[in-house]
Protein backbone atom coordinates (compact mmCIF):
# COMPACT_ATOMS: atom_id res chain seq x y z
CA UNK A 1 0.00 0.00 0.00
CA UNK A 2 1.13 3.76 -0.88
CA UNK A 3 0.93 7.08 0.52
CA UNK A 4 -1.87 8.84 -0.69
CA UNK A 5 -0.34 11.61 -3.23
CA UNK A 6 3.41 9.93 -3.80
CA UNK A 7 2.44 9.47 -7.15
CA UNK A 8 2.24 5.24 -7.13
CA UNK A 9 -0.78 3.31 -7.87
CA UNK A 10 -2.57 1.08 -4.91
CA UNK A 11 -2.86 -1.43 -7.83
CA UNK A 12 -0.10 -4.20 -7.39
CA UNK A 13 0.36 -4.94 -11.36
CA UNK A 14 0.66 -1.05 -12.31
CA UNK A 15 2.94 -0.76 -8.92
CA UNK A 16 4.83 -3.59 -10.15
CA UNK A 17 5.23 -2.40 -14.00
CA UNK A 18 6.09 1.55 -12.80
CA UNK A 19 8.56 0.68 -10.35
CA UNK A 20 12.17 1.88 -12.06
CA UNK A 21 14.65 -0.65 -11.96
CA UNK A 22 17.97 0.48 -14.16
CA UNK A 23 19.73 -1.85 -11.93
CA UNK A 24 18.53 -5.36 -13.37
CA UNK A 25 21.56 -7.52 -11.66
CA UNK A 26 24.44 -6.75 -9.24
CA UNK A 27 27.21 -8.38 -8.20
CA UNK A 28 29.30 -7.99 -5.27
CA UNK A 29 32.77 -9.22 -5.42
CA UNK A 30 33.95 -10.02 -2.23
CA UNK A 31 37.74 -11.94 -3.37
CA UNK A 32 38.43 -12.02 -0.06
CA UNK A 33 35.32 -13.35 1.65
CA UNK A 34 35.48 -12.48 5.75
CA UNK A 35 32.85 -14.97 7.65
CA UNK A 36 30.13 -12.13 9.23
CA UNK A 37 27.58 -12.17 11.48
CA UNK A 38 24.21 -13.48 10.51
CA UNK A 39 22.73 -9.81 11.28
CA UNK A 40 25.46 -8.55 8.70
CA UNK A 41 24.74 -11.28 6.16
CA UNK A 42 20.71 -10.83 6.41
CA UNK A 43 21.49 -6.62 6.09
CA UNK A 44 23.04 -7.56 2.91
CA UNK A 45 20.65 -9.76 1.32
CA UNK A 46 17.95 -7.41 2.16
CA UNK A 47 20.25 -4.83 0.57
CA UNK A 48 20.79 -6.65 -2.32
CA UNK A 49 17.35 -8.02 -2.56
CA UNK A 50 15.13 -3.87 -2.10
CA UNK A 51 18.14 -2.32 -4.71
CA UNK A 52 17.14 -5.43 -7.44
CA UNK A 53 13.38 -4.69 -6.94
CA UNK A 54 13.74 -0.95 -6.64
CA UNK A 55 16.49 1.48 -7.95
CA UNK A 56 17.19 4.36 -9.73
CA UNK A 57 20.34 4.47 -11.28
CA UNK A 58 21.39 6.42 -14.99
CA UNK A 59 24.18 7.31 -16.23
CA UNK A 60 24.74 10.80 -17.27
CA UNK A 61 26.96 12.71 -19.90
CA UNK A 62 26.45 12.91 -23.79
CA UNK A 63 26.09 9.59 -25.38
CA UNK A 64 25.60 7.59 -22.10
CA UNK A 65 24.10 4.16 -21.95
CA UNK A 66 20.66 4.41 -20.89
CA UNK A 67 20.28 1.54 -18.96
CA UNK A 68 19.11 -0.98 -17.88
CA UNK A 69 22.53 -2.33 -16.29
CA UNK A 70 24.27 -5.08 -14.75
CA UNK A 71 26.84 -3.88 -11.99
CA UNK A 72 29.66 -5.38 -10.32
CA UNK A 73 30.85 -3.31 -7.62
CA UNK A 74 34.29 -3.93 -5.36
CA UNK A 75 36.88 -2.68 -3.68
CA UNK A 76 40.18 -2.79 -5.40
CA UNK A 77 42.88 0.03 -5.27
CA UNK A 78 41.65 2.02 -1.86
CA UNK A 79 38.31 2.87 -4.60
CA UNK A 80 35.37 1.16 -4.74
CA UNK A 81 34.72 0.42 -8.19
CA UNK A 82 31.46 0.07 -10.58
CA UNK A 83 31.78 -1.96 -13.35
CA UNK A 84 28.79 -0.94 -15.05
CA UNK A 85 27.51 -3.49 -17.95
CA UNK A 86 24.20 -3.54 -20.63
CA UNK A 87 22.27 -6.89 -20.22
CA UNK A 88 24.13 -8.35 -22.45
CA UNK A 89 27.10 -7.96 -20.36
CA UNK A 90 29.59 -5.52 -22.72
CA UNK A 91 31.21 -3.24 -20.62
CA UNK A 92 29.34 0.59 -20.85
CA UNK A 93 31.75 2.43 -17.90
CA UNK A 94 33.64 1.86 -15.34
CA UNK A 95 33.22 4.35 -11.69
CA UNK A 96 35.81 4.59 -9.28
CA UNK A 97 35.12 6.27 -6.37
CA UNK A 98 37.77 6.76 -3.31
CA UNK A 99 37.13 5.13 -0.35
CA UNK A 100 39.34 7.42 2.60
CA UNK A 101 36.86 10.01 2.28
CA UNK A 102 33.87 7.21 3.84
CA UNK A 103 36.42 5.77 6.36
CA UNK A 104 35.15 7.59 8.90
CA UNK A 105 31.71 7.38 8.57
CA UNK A 106 32.10 3.47 7.80
CA UNK A 107 34.04 2.99 10.95
CA UNK A 108 31.34 4.92 12.95
CA UNK A 109 28.43 3.20 11.22
CA UNK A 110 30.18 -0.29 12.11
CA UNK A 111 30.26 0.81 15.46
CA UNK A 112 26.43 2.11 16.27
CA UNK A 113 25.72 -1.29 14.15
CA UNK A 114 27.17 -3.23 16.79
CA UNK A 115 25.66 -1.40 19.55
CA UNK A 116 22.33 -2.14 18.26
CA UNK A 117 22.85 -5.66 17.38
CA UNK A 118 23.73 -5.96 21.04
CA UNK A 119 20.80 -3.67 21.83
CA UNK A 120 17.98 -5.90 20.65
CA UNK A 121 18.87 -8.64 23.02
CA UNK A 122 19.21 -7.26 25.76
CA UNK A 123 17.75 -3.50 26.00
CA UNK A 124 14.61 -1.75 26.78
CA UNK A 125 12.41 -0.54 23.17
CA UNK A 126 13.55 3.05 24.01
CA UNK A 127 17.51 2.14 23.88
CA UNK A 128 17.28 0.21 20.90
CA UNK A 129 15.34 2.76 19.23
CA UNK A 130 17.89 5.65 20.12
CA UNK A 131 20.68 3.77 19.09
CA UNK A 132 18.63 2.99 15.73
CA UNK A 133 17.55 6.72 15.06
CA UNK A 134 21.76 7.00 15.32
CA UNK A 135 22.58 4.35 13.04
CA UNK A 136 19.88 5.48 10.79
CA UNK A 137 21.45 9.07 10.48
CA UNK A 138 24.73 7.61 9.69
CA UNK A 139 23.32 5.64 7.17
CA UNK A 140 22.01 8.70 5.97
CA UNK A 141 24.78 10.30 5.75
CA UNK A 142 27.37 8.20 4.46
CA UNK A 143 24.07 7.98 1.55
CA UNK A 144 24.31 11.44 0.73
CA UNK A 145 28.23 11.48 0.77
CA UNK A 146 27.73 8.70 -2.33
CA UNK A 147 25.24 10.81 -4.16
CA UNK A 148 27.36 14.05 -3.99
CA UNK A 149 30.51 11.85 -5.18
CA UNK A 150 28.71 10.33 -7.98
CA UNK A 151 26.73 13.00 -8.87
CA UNK A 152 29.00 13.70 -12.08
CA UNK A 153 29.00 10.57 -13.21
CA UNK A 154 25.26 9.14 -12.13
CA UNK A 155 22.24 9.74 -11.29
CA UNK A 156 20.70 7.88 -8.34
CA UNK A 157 18.17 8.22 -5.93
CA UNK A 158 18.29 8.65 -1.67
CA UNK A 159 17.02 4.90 -1.60
CA UNK A 160 20.13 3.49 -3.94
CA UNK A 161 22.37 5.33 -2.76
CA UNK A 162 21.37 4.01 0.66
CA UNK A 163 21.08 0.29 -0.46
CA UNK A 164 24.84 1.10 -2.08
CA UNK A 165 26.08 2.63 1.16
CA UNK A 166 24.92 -0.66 2.91
CA UNK A 167 27.39 -2.56 0.46
CA UNK A 168 30.02 -0.68 0.45
CA UNK A 169 29.90 -1.24 4.14
CA UNK A 170 29.35 -5.14 3.47
CA UNK A 171 32.62 -4.90 1.08
CA UNK A 172 35.04 -3.11 4.04
CA UNK A 173 34.60 -6.33 5.95
CA UNK A 174 36.90 -8.41 3.76
CA UNK A 175 39.67 -10.00 5.33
Amino acid sequence: MTAPGDGKSDDIGDAITSRPRSILKLILDEKTFLRRRPEVEHEREVAIFDLLEENTFRLNGEGAHPGPYHVRLRLADDRLQFDIRDTDEQLVRELALAVKPFRMVVKDYFIVCESYFDAIKTSSPSQIEAIDMGRRALHNEGAQMLLERLQIEAELDQLTARRLFTLLCVLHMRG
